[in-house]
């Protein structure tokens, strides 16, 4: 008896936490405005002027179908949107204009202008590279390194040495080091922060450096957070002279708005030495904190010229968030030290630009794979280019393989990740499924040549609504590392059949298409 008192208590406590939490208070919000629109809609239904609205919805609802399909929206995105502007006519215009489209206010056009301009000003007279990378690569290279050069303004380099991780475990000592030898400036920039043994490791030090005079800035994104710290954060961190920014503030409105997180990840010591790939600032990323079996996760470390890139995309979005002027050459450090082999070229993306800079580079490096293209993905939410391309490649002789989670993190999306296997295997594409746990990384390595290693997932919201970042390598000794181990990782790796995919019952299988269905606004 005592025992489910006790009992009571506790899920009374959690739901007291929940409800007090800021992310319980701002889901009351959300459910209030829902229930307010929906009361809207009864009190018109029953007044005079329930007709001229309806027209007027209706109105709304067509235009706002025109504009889905004349819109440079990824095709999936609109033929979902389509489907409930006019499936709920003639309200369904309302759930778009709320939730839908990338739109972007005046004010924040102003700010993306002076956020390229900056990007442009310190990173665009070191474009153009890709010419002479292609003398010594090859054509493929200049091709890639040439795309990036003129979507985003990033550089390829030589004089960088990189270190890949192959579990977040790994990097853990080596980010400590770095911290620890930092001399004029430590830059931090995550989707999730977390107090824990990782976080509260790198805090310490940073509380450290900033106390010797050290200029120490951290940006992490509000949802992304938001179950993880509190709303006062940032005054605490200030307090301790770390200089702290949050991206896209959450507002308890339903709004478009928030469609666009900060999911980059980087950590940069004196426009030196960085790192950047799956791992946030939580325990889990290093498996301190079991969460879904294993976390399996990747990070790779860069030292050399090609940091200066990611600090000048870290110093532009720092800018962005609170819209300053700063100059950023005093930023920039010395010529590194040679003697690195391959070539190094950062990149980052913007949802504002309608450039899908992420997907880009993901559909470059299948189209020039000759033998092979290994991919390791946390989710398979995978639109019909990218689709074409993994099925083409596979069809044409190449080996392509794939390693997802074989335990999911959301159950949802992992439904979506399985509705694509069939298709894939049927072309030949190889499909295998973690068996200890979680995968989180997001690599692609090539024919032994390229590599990519960063933040951008294989579904809609990475590559069509976040801000990205990653790195791609040509010819550098890690190359042959992320490749490894993928292989290491494969024999851990439960592998998935037709008969698998063709013993689904109709009902699961229906459940799968439509859930592809709405996976673009998922």
């Amino acid at each position: 008896m005592q025992s489910n008192v006790q009992k009571q208590k506790r899920v009374r406590t959690k739901i007291g936490n929940l409800l007090f939490h800021r992310m319980g208070i701002v889901a009351v919000l959300i459910i209030a405005q829902i229930i307010l629109y929906g009361m809207g809609l009864l009190v018109l239904r029953d007044s005079a002027y329930y007709n001229l609205v309806e027209w007027l919805f209706l109105t709304l609802s067509v235009l706002a179908a025109m504009w889905i399909v004349g819109s440079q929206s990824n095709p999936g995105y609109k033929i979902g949107w389509l489907i409930i502007v006019l499936g709920l006519m003639p309200f369904g215009s309302l759930a778009y204009l709320l939730l839908g489209g990338n739109h972007l206010s005046k004010f924040n056009q102003r700010r993306l202008s002076v956020m390229e301009r900056k990007i442009r000003k310190n990173l665009g007279a070191e474009c153009g590279r890709s010419a002479s990378l292609g003398e010594l690569l090859g054509p493929d290279a200049a091709c890639m390194a040439h795309y990036l050069e003129q979507s985003t303004h990033c550089p390829v380099y030589g004089n960088t040495r990189t270190k890949y991780y192959p579990l977040g475990d790994n990097c853990y000592d080596d980010i400590l080091d770095a911290l620890r030898g930092a001399q004029r400036y430590i830059f931090i920039e995550y989707f999730i922060i977390e107090e824990g043994k990782l976080w509260n490791s790198v805090l310490d030090i940073l509380k450290e450096k900033a106390e010797q005079g050290l200029e120490v800035r951290v940006i992490y994104d509000d949802i992304g957070s938001m179950t993880t710290l509190p709303s006062d954060y940032p005054a605490r961190l200030e307090k301790l002279g770390v200089h702290c920014r949050v991206f896209n503030r959450f507002v308890p409105v339903v709004s478009l708005r928030q469609n666009n997180r900060d999911h980059r990840k980087y950590m940069i010591v004196d426009g030196r030495v960085a790192f950047t790939g799956g791992i946030n600032m939580a325990d889990e990323y290093i498996n301190v904190k079991p969460r879904f079996g294993h976390w399996k996760d990747s990070a790779i470390r860069l030292e050399g010229d090609a940091v200066w890139s990611m600090t000048v995309s870290f110093l532009a979005m720092w800018d962005f968030t609170h819209s300053e002027v700063e100059h950023f050459t005093p930023f920039r450090p010395g010529p590194a030290q040679g003697g690195a082999s391959g070539y190094v070229q950062p990149y980052h993306d913007c949802p504002w630009d309608n450039e899908p800079v992420g997907q880009s580079v993901y559909l470059n490096l299948i189209y020039r794979a000759k033998r092979y293209v290994y991919i390791t993905t946390p989710y398979l939410v995978i639109d019909y280019s990218l689709t074409m391309a993994l099925t083409n490649a596979a069809k044409s002789g190449v080996d392509v393989r794939i390693i997802t989670p074989h335990i999911p993190d959301k159950k949802t999306v992992f439904e979506m990740t399985r509705s694509h296997y069939e298709e894939l295997l049927e072309a030949g594409v190889k499909i295998f499924e973690y068996e200890p746990g979680f995968i989180h990384s997001k690599n692609f390595v090539v024919d032994d040549r390229f590599a990519t290693v960063g933040t951008v997932n294989l579904d809609y919201r990475s590559m069509f609504l976040h801000f990205e970042n990653g790195v791609l390598l040509y010819e550098t000794p890690s190359v042959a590392d992320i490749r490894e181990d993928f292989l290491d990782t494969q024999t851990k790796s439960l592998m998935v059949t037709l008969e698998d995919c063709r013993s689904i019952s109709l009902p699961h299988r229906l459940l799968r298409d439509l859930l592809r269905l709405f996976a673009p606004m998922l």
